[in-house]
């Protein structure tokens, strides 16, 4: 379990192709207290830790995980959004996130407001009903408040504003038009939905 608050930005050192791939990135993290086995957010994708270095760790991420991800867009290099699981007790600052992600969305523009940056989205037609105006929603392993929401001709887009710390402490400093971005939809609006749903077949 996660918050979507990013503590790291690490960088891609390898990849490995060998069945599944072996992805080694950098951290800023102290390896020392980071568990072979534990569970850390990698953009948003939850991946377990199979090996570790003295600023490293690495973890394995199956041909399902690089089909529904942006993970394989990633190379030598690229910057990851890091969060490490929830402990009890610490301080929820984003949302609960789970770290699966619901599907691929892709960013349609980027405008400058004031210091800050309006970001739109578009999002699967099937995830629509889940994104709410002053909602939240994960991208890449951001916890992010959604400013807009647009339905029409069969398309469905969202906005949001990145404001500077944000973006100095996220990937969303490199962000592009056109890139594949990792999304989780509200984890309590989907059990709303769900309910909504199997009251409606009662009727």
């Amino acid at each position: 379990m996660f918050t979507g608050i990013i503590t790291d930005v690490g960088k891609v050192q390898s990849i490995t192709e060998n069945g599944d791939s072996r992805i080694v990135i950098k951290t800023a993290y102290d390896t020392s207290s980071i568990d072979i086995g534990a569970s850390i957010a990698c953009s948003g994708t939850c991946l377990t830790v199979v090996d570790k270095g003295g600023d490293w760790f690495s973890v394995d991420v199956s041909a399902e995980t690089l089909s529904c991800t942006n993970i394989g867009d990633w190379q030598e290099g690229s910057a990851v959004n890091l969060e490490r699981a929830l402990k009890v007790g610490d301080e929820l600052g984003g949302h609960i996130v789970t770290g699966h992600v619901d599907a691929l969305g892709k960013i349609l523009s980027i405008t400058g407001e004031g210091d800050s940056l309006r970001v739109q989205f578009s999002i699967p037609a099937r995830l629509a009903k889940y994104v709410a105006e002053k909602g939240s929603v994960v991208v890449n392993g951001v916890s992010l408040t959604v400013n807009e929401v647009v339905d029409q001709d069969g398309d469905s887009i969202f906005g949001i504003n990145i404001i500077p710390h944000t973006q100095q402490n996220t990937t969303f400093s490199t962000v592009k038009v056109g890139d594949q971005v990792n999304l989780e939809i509200d984890i309590l609006a989907r059990y709303v939905a769900r309910m909504n749903e199997v009251e409606m077949n009662k009727l």
